[in-house]
Order: C-alpha cells, then sequence, then structure tokens
C-alpha cells in the first residue's frame, strides 16, 4: 500500500492518510485495523539539513522523533524515538525527521546530521511506528523541497510542484507504479 499525507501533497495512486504526526497516526492505525496492508510505503517531501540538495530523492526506512529542545539539551524524552524497519524496499541508512513543526533554524539544524538525521517530514514517524505496531515492513520515499532555515516555507512552495513530479518519475522509473 502506498501512502502519503494528503491535501496538496496527494498522488492519484496513494492513499491520503493525514497532515502531522497525530492525524497520520490515527489514519494509518484505522486502516491497519481494517484491511492490513502486505507492506507501507510512505511518499512525501522533505527538508533537508543541509547533506541533501533540493529535490534530490531519499529513501529510508529509519525514522526519529527529536525535537529541537532536544539538541540544546532543554529535554529528554522516555519513549523510542529512533525506530527502524527491517524491510526489503530500501538500504538507506538516512534517518528522517517527525514533527509537527517545520525547522527554520538552519545552524541549529545542521545538529541533526550529528545524530546521522538528514531530512525532516511530518509523518514519517508516525508511520513507522503504526507499521512497527502491526508488524508491517515500512519505507519511505522523499523528494527535498528545501532546507530548514528561515525562508523553508517559501522554498518549499516554489519547489512543491517539481517535487511532486519526480517522486512520481521516480515510481514510475522503480517499477514501483504502472
Amino acid at each position: 500500500m502506498i501512502v502519503c499525507a494528503g491535501d496538496i501533497e496527494s498522488f492519484k495512486f496513494a492513499e491520503p492518510m493525514g497532515i502531522g504526526l497525530v492525524d497520520m497516526a490515527i489514519n494509518l492505525t484505522r486502516r491497519c485495523l481494517f484491511n492490513k496492508p502486505e507492506y507501507i510505503l510512505f511518499i512525501g517531501t522533505a527538508g533537508s539539513y543541509g547533506n541533501h540538495k533540493i529535490l534530490d530523492i531519499v529513501e529510508s526506512k529509519r525514522a526519529s522523533n527529536l525535537e529541537l529542545s532536544f539538541l540544546e539539551n532543554n529535554s529528554y524524552t522516555p519513549i523510542d524515538n529512533v525506530l527502524e524497519s527491517e524491510n526489503k524496499f530500501v538500504k538507506n541508512d538516512t534517518i528522517v525527521n517527525s514533527s509537527n513543526y517545520i525547522t527554520t533554524n538552519f545552524e541549529l539544524a545542521k545538529k541533526y546530521n550529528d545524530y546521522g538525521i538528514g531530512i525532516e517530514n511530518m509523518e514519517f514517524f508516525s508511520v513507522v511506528k503504526v507499521a512497527k505496531e502491526f508488524e508491517i515492513p515500512v519505507a519511505g520515499i522523499f523528494a527535498v523541497t528545501n532546507y530548514t532555515k528561515q525562508n523553508a516555507h517559501e522554498d518549499f512552495k516554489k519547489n512543491h510542484n517539481e517535487a511532486m513530479e519526480k517522486i512520481t518519475k521516480y515510481l514510475l522509473e522503480k517499477n514501483i507504479i504502472k
């Protein structure tokens, strides 16, 4: 099953599940309870913490939920905040960080790279968490739309359509969709 966030990030070949960590978790859990898929492939856009370029395609099977306050030693969490899927889809070790907030401080954002975290996408941590709970193989494919800096939203809007096209073309080339 191919899923996406929805709204402006919808694809005709993917099932929209909701924007952000909470809506994604609720809707994907409901879907898995009533019609468990064999696999989950999440597709969407992402911001780069500096090591990936605009319009790069990044595959991942690892997700984290590290907030900016953690990078400044202002918080901690008792949850397992880095998850990995055992799957045959991708071998990339790029960790995708998820938060309901978009990072706009590039100097602070670059610290994510110290933890092996390369990009951010609002939903992927929820996708991996739900998939692991239901023992479903999961992976993500992302197109980078922006760097995580002050003008992140403007860059996202400027590059969004091309990123969506690039994801579609990539999936066609890999014979994931027809």
